[in-house]
């Protein structure tokens, strides 16, 4: 009977293999110097704080590490470190500095109760943060704008269109009070995605915790996390704090690709009801007369790309098993990131556009008048004043709209005559309403006033949701206010006690 071999006795390589060092570590350790460098530094110090506190290390062991820590940080100029596979990761790098200033005894006894796992997961979670916070902040500045911009528009004229066709009239602040809700409530998702986030692994180890009598909640307030998370398989298993930011950051540029459209739309010589000013036009350069919005092509393929780029993190994360992996880690992690460049570029350049546009409300009366978008009022007017069926008063302003688009009238000044006539053969009746208040009730001034229910277009009403966005608004400054607060404390409280500890001998 013939021995079965056992690869391994004769397996003579050393790790890393030169691919994989190239493809997979050498990226790696390249992402993680370019974005979580801070974030390593403040998990080791606040877990070195975490360990003396809970009498785990030693004051004088502490304060050896503490200065370790200092000196590379003074010492290790980390843009300039080039991957050559002597360690595996920048976690590991850190290590080595650890064992040569040390020696491996007192080193390592700065890993004592934490893991990669946990250590990787809160490097993601503190990378995050930041950008979150950073994209709200700009998020609530374009609402603001919206808000500032609606309240000076509120009574500008514009078409409004449904199935690419011109409905009725409303005005650009009643349009503008549309985007914004949408947007505040994309604001409000990003918040709580945020506070998902909020939730430090640390003190998870592996899976299970630790035998040490670790302060987990300690860690999490030293770090700036709001609380730990409770469940430790979740800390290092669990990515809806991936999934729940990228998911908030998808619809929130879905949202705000629908209204870009609609600029490109209403920017095209056709229908021209926005002008887009001098300072975002691009001239054409073989046709001298031509204006190109090109900024709005550049909104709306960056709200695309943003888009795409947060879809493909939920993407990655599908399908995959209920524990750590890489598949939610570092590089995956990085991709997302240019989510977050993306989507500044496209709330920074939309703000600064939308402060300055302005309607054009010669093309704007230009294109009311060609499409009888007024008439719906015709027909509401005639179920008030003179008591019809709303069916039959549809079927008079039918009539009188298709008379007047024949001779490419004007229905206030056109239109009266057509009115008498459907009127009286549809009622067998003359009407009451004279020329005069025809005119009044076909204008479109009419039309938005009279339509001064909840969240409609006429000043009273609208300016009442203007307010209310603007409450909204200002609870989600006071709320990230708050936060930002309280981070700073951590931090600071963070730097005294790692200081304090670098005094102890």
């Amino acid at each position: 009977m013939s021995a079965i071999h056992d690869p391994r006795r004769d397996d003579n390589s050393v790790f890393p293999d030169p691919v994989y060092k190239e493809t997979v570590l050498r990226p790696l350790f390249d992402g993680a110097k370019s974005h979580h460098v801070d974030g390593f530094r403040c998990i080791d110090r606040a877990h070195l704080v975490m360990l003396t506190e809970t009498g785990i290390l030693d004051r004088k062991q502490a304060g050896a590490i503490a200065r370790a820590l200092e000196a590379i940080d003074a010492e290790v100029d980390v843009p300039s470190l080039t991957y050559t596979g002597e360690v595996e990761d920048f976690f590991f790098l850190i290590e080595k500095e650890l064992k040569r200033r040390l020696g491996p005894d007192l080193a390592g006894r700065l890993h004592t109760a934490r893991s990669r796992n946990d250590i990787d997961h809160t490097l993601f979670k503190l990378g995050l943060k930041g950008r979150i916070d950073a994209l709200l902040a700009k998020a609530r500045h374009l609402a603001d704008v919206l808000i500032k911009v609606a309240m000076r528009e509120e009574a500008t004229l514009i078409v409004a269109y449904t199935h690419g066709q011109p409905a009725q009239p409303t005005t650009f602040g009643h349009y503008l009070g549309a985007m914004i809700e949408v947007l505040l409530r994309d604001i409000g998702r990003l918040a709580e995605a945020r506070e998902i986030v909020d939730r430090s692994p640390m003190g998870a180890a592996a899976i299970t915790t630790s035998g040490f009598p670790i302060d987990r909640a300690r860690m999490a307030a030293l770090l700036g996390f709001a609380l730990p998370l409770q469940n430790s398989y979740s800390c290092i298993a669990a990515v809806d704090y991936v999934t729940s930011t990228y998911g908030a950051i998808e619809l929130m540029f879905l949202h705000l690709g629908r209204p870009i459209q609609d600029l490109q739309f209403w920017t095209s010589f056709e229908v021209g009801q926005v002008y887009v000013p001098n300072a975002f036009v691009q001239i054409s350069s073989i046709m001298p007369q031509k204006r190109n919005p090109v900024p709005i092509e550049h909104l709306r393929h960056l709200s695309s790309q943003t888009f795409g780029r947060a879809r493909a993190m939920l993407d990655v994360m599908h399908n995959t098993p209920f524990t750590d992996m890489n598949d939610s880690e570092g590089e995956t992690q990085a991709m997302g990131y240019e989510a977050f460049a993306s989507a500044a570029r496209v709330l920074d350049l939309l703000a600064a556009l939308m402060a300055e546009i302005r309607i054009d409300g010669a093309r704007v009366r230009d294109n009311i008048r060609r499409s009888c978008i007024t008439v719906t009022e015709l027909a509401d007017s005639l179920v008030r004043r003179e008591g019809l069926s709303f069916r039959e008063a549809h079927e008079i302003a039918a009539a009188v709209a298709k008379a007047v688009v024949a001779v490419q009238g004007d229905l206030a000044k056109d239109g009266y005559a057509a009115f008498l006539k459907a009127f009286s053969e549809a009622t067998k009746r003359e009407t009451a309403i004279d020329a005069a208040a025809f005119a009044e009730m076909v204008s479109p001034e009419h039309f938005v006033a009279v339509r001064d229910r909840f969240g409609g277009p006429a000043p009273k009403a609208l300016q009442a949701a203007l307010q209310h966005y603007r409450t909204q608004l200002d609870a989600l400054t006071a709320q990230a206010t708050a936060i930002a607060a309280r981070e700073a404390v951590a931090a600071a409280e963070l730097i005294n006690k790692f200081q304090a500890l670098l005094g102890e001998a």
